[in-house]
């Protein structure tokens, strides 16, 4: 018998066990099934504003799970800019919880991991996990890898960073602007200055303050990377690279010249404030969901080729605890969340008939879909006012490619986006994960000179030629360059390795 059976049956007698001595004692009957099969509560920690209709949601979830696998979901939302915070606490004091949102953004994957706070999982995913692991793209469960251990089940989504140039389309048509032709940050000059000419009421250049101007390296710990296309894998310091200096100049010259909102530095996004270009992370039909926020049309062209990165392909997944009491069902409910199509669309768009009602393809449509990956034969229409109650961040509960498209969309958007994943190139430094542990005490001041600089200079509100030697000087003082020697000793022995 082999030991994870052994030690299955173990768990299972000594439930037995425990469960027996509950019932003779104080009475407390164990939740079960149709089937009898003991029902689990597992809790899932998710970032994201809590939805009004949630609850609602969750009522359908569990009546589907309970019969489906003996599992019910109890859903802690945390709001965004509380979540990594919120995170650190809830792991750091051992709270009770089974799953949680990660990435490379938020929650931290790679440190998470690195420390121990997540579950290995390869064991899981031959067996429970088995289907899930089959269908998601071999790229995102070898990224979800630390140290050759699989710690997160990744939401299979867009898988590289594409950076776009989004420009409204009543500008690009009245002035007829060939926007397809427009990749660089030069290449906007001439007509962020037809705008600011012709249309005193545009901002040309709408930036915020989390813009980040074009930058072409995997920033493996901000600001220390890999750039782009550089296979000798040569550690560098993006502020001191020839490219990240004529570009904090060009922005300076854009920002003097009127082009860029004078808050940018400090702005958030006013939805309101009528915009010729701004920057956004793109994926296939992105144009559909700026659009449907800003309120009007807009197109948009790559700034650069897609590159595949250890961060861009974590860029969502789901963790699960260490010390979770019930792994095997946790990873048994992730499995379905990410190959059940009913479960899937329930937790993505709410309930049918209240949230959402199906929308029939065209004929056409079907016939232009016909053979394709990952095609449904039914669109989602949003009820109006009632998704307002329930709209979450789809990509945070799991994979994208078995969700429904909406009635708005292509109806073979996913098989799209799986063309768009197997062209994205992968990045040199693709599979490498840098151990901090090292030189901890210098990353950690990395980022309070960035919030000090980063912004202001991104956006061009101060002279590089003034404010970057300040930068460069306080970093030097946090330690840059040991960062930058110990990275660049690991990458060469990864590469070695290879």
């Amino acid at each position: 018998m082999k030991y994870r059976t052994v030690k299955r049956a173990l768990a299972v007698s000594l439930a037995a066990v425990m469960t027996a001595g509950m019932l003779s004692g104080c009475g407390k009957k164990t939740e079960t099934n149709e089937k009898g099969e003991e029902v689990v509560e597992l809790v899932w920690y998710q970032v994201g504003d809590a939805q009004k209709d949630a609850p609602k949601v969750l009522e359908k979830v569990n009546e589907y799970t309970e019969e489906k696998i003996g599992v019910k979901i109890k859903v802690n939302n945390v709001a965004w800019g509380d979540y990594n915070q919120k995170m650190q606490v809830v792991i750091n004091t051992g709270d009770d919880w089974d799953m949680c949102f990660t990435c490379s953004w938020a929650n931290d994957y790679l440190q998470n991991a690195q420390k121990g706070a997540f579950l290995e999982l390869d064991d899981l995913l031959k067996e429970e996990g088995k289907e899930m692991y089959d269908a998601i793209d071999q790229r995102f469960w070898e990224a979800a890898k630390v140290g050759g251990v699989t710690y997160g089940v990744p939401s299979e989504k867009e898988i590289g960073n594409c950076p776009m140039w989004v420009f409204t389309k009543e500008y690009v048509d009245k002035y007829n602007i060939p926007y397809e032709e427009i990749e660089t940050l030069e290449d906007l000059e001439p007509w962020l200055k037809l705008i600011k000419e012709n249309e005193p009421e545009v901002v040309p250049f709408y930036l915020t303050k989390d813009y980040s101007a074009p930058t072409y390296m995997d920033k493996i710990q901000d600001p220390v990377g890999i750039e782009y296309g550089d296979d000798t894998l040569t550690v560098k310091n993006v502020f001191e690279t020839d490219r990240m200096k004529s570009t904090l100049k060009t922005m300076r010259k854009y920002y003097e010249a009127g082009y860029i909102n004078k808050d940018a530095a400090t702005a958030t996004d006013d939805k309101s404030i009528k915009r010729f270009v701004t920057k956004g992370d793109g994926q296939p039909y992105a144009e559909l969901l700026w659009g449907k926020d800003l309120g009007y049309e807009v197109v948009s062209t790559p700034i650069m080729d897609t590159q595949v990165t250890n961060a861009s392909a974590r860029g969502a997944l789901t963790a699960i605890n260490k010390n979770s009491a019930h792994p095997e069902k946790a990873m048994e409910f992730l499995n379905l969340v990410n190959t059940d199509e009913y479960l899937r669309n329930l937790l993505n768009y709410g309930i049918e008939g209240v949230h959402w009602t199906k929308a029939e393809p065209t004929e056409e449509e079907k016939a232009a879909a016909e053979g394709k990956d990952y095609i449904y034969d039914t669109k989602v229409k949003l009820e109006p006012g009632a998704n307002k109650d329930y709209a979450v961040p789809y990509w945070v509960q799991g994979g994208l490619f078995n969700t429904y498209v909406l009635e708005n969309e292509p109806l073979d958007k996913w098989n799209t986006f799986k063309e768009f994943n197997d062209a994205s190139q992968e990045a040199p430094s693709f599979g490498f994960d840098f151990n901090l542990e090292p030189v901890s005490t210098q990353v950690a001041g990395f980022r309070n000179v960035l919030d000090e600089f980063g912004k202001s200079l991104y956006t061009g509100s101060v002279d590089p030629d003034e404010y970057l030697p300040k930068l460069q000087e306080k970093l030097e003082a946090t330690g840059i360059q040991e960062v930058i020697d110990e990275m660049q000793k690991q990458i060469d022995e990864w590469k070695a390795a290879d």
